[in-house]
């Protein structure tokens, strides 16, 4: 399933979500024109599980700066493109319900959180994380708290052909998260380091969950509304 838009509308133009989006098709477009070594890139500005953990100093940056910088850089085009695409759908609504500065608040935390959820994950590795996966899925954790019936405009392959459903956002989101849960424990069964950080996306949805309510203001006694 790839969701592609929702039908969930909001009332401010979400200028964090854009501007993030913005900085990393920047980075992206500066890394593909001006930088020749991509893998030397990551191990200088990616977040190395094993240096987060002991704040062991092997990159240009201290350890802590490079969950930072590792947000804002993609291993290629598809990378980007779903991260972004992720961020677009489902970020817009989390800003408009919480305001731009709590939102960037919230989004940074849970790149933190995702960060260090890895790190706990994989403490030996010296193989840099890089991406926005761990933040963005935690906008996901809360949009399926606080928008779980909102339509998602999916594509469902069958096959031979593909179709167009809407879908609610906690079957959506859930099997997301279930391909994550899924590939997270496979992963820590295999010898084979590096790939996809699925901790990180555990790591950052989970939080995105359990904190959300702490930034979405009270109203009339309840959490959400």
């Amino acid at each position: 399933m790839i969701p592609f838009k929702d039908d969930n509308p909001t009332r401010h133009l979400p200028i964090i979500t854009i501007a993030l989006i913005t900085a990393n098709l920047a980075v992206f477009i500066f890394e593909s024109l001006f930088i020749s070594d991509h893998q030397e890139l990551a191990y200088a500005y990616g977040a190395m599980p094993h240096s987060l953990l002991t704040f062991d100093v092997i990159q240009p940056v201290h350890p802590f700066v490079t969950i930072f910088t590792s947000m804002f850089m993609h291993g290629g085009l598809l990378h980007l493109g779903s991260n972004m695409l992720y961020l677009w759908i489902f970020g817009n609504n989390i800003e408009d319900k919480l305001g731009h500065v709590k939102f960037i608040i919230f989004y940074i935390l849970c790149g933190v959180i995702a960060a260090y959820t890895h790190a706990f994950a994989n403490p030996a590795s010296t193989v840099p994380m890089i991406g926005a996966s761990g933040a963005v899925s935690g906008i996901l954790g809360a949009y399926i708290l606080l928008f779980p019936h909102a339509r998602i405009h999916t594509l469902v392959f069958f096959i031979f052909f593909v179709q167009v459903i809407k879908l609610p956002a906690i079957i959506v989101i859930g099997f997301w998260i279930g391909i994550q849960l899924i590939n997270g424990v496979i992963s820590q069964g295999s010898s084979i380091h590096g790939g996809i950080a699925w901790f990180a996306h555990i790591g950052g949805f989970i939080f995105g969950i359990l904190i959300i309510k702490f930034f979405v203001k009270n109203k009339r006694g309840h959490s959400f509304h």
